[in-house]
């Protein structure tokens, strides 16, 4: 008869500590927080630049606003996926006996 592992348990806590997790969660939260400012700058700088090269003065701010739509974008799904994770390992498997 072959050998399985057994299922562990998802309620048992991590063996990296309370600590490690806090790291992750807050390097999640900055990432979150800094994605609409960087992604709305270098949408601005590659409008600029493509602005500057097709003699377009307003590509600058289309960049922009693309960056800022795009990095909004990626924020809410972020989000939405950071709020969702502790959903997705609390247990609510159905086992079969």
């Amino acid at each position: 008869m072959p050998f399985h592992p057994p299922i562990p348990n998802p309620r048992q806590p991590s063996k990296g500590g309370g600590l490690v997790s806090a790291i992750v969660q807050a390097e999640k939260m900055m990432q979150i927080a800094l994605i609409l400012p960087c992604s709305a700058f270098v949408g601005w700088l590659l409008g600029g630049w493509l602005g500057l090269h097709f003699h377009v003065p307003w590509l600058g701010l289309v960049g922009l606003v693309f960056g800022g739509v795009s990095g909004l974008v990626y924020v809410v799904r972020l989000a939405m996926q950071a709020a969702r994770a502790p959903e997705e390992g609390d247990g609510k498997r159905e086992t079969k006996e």
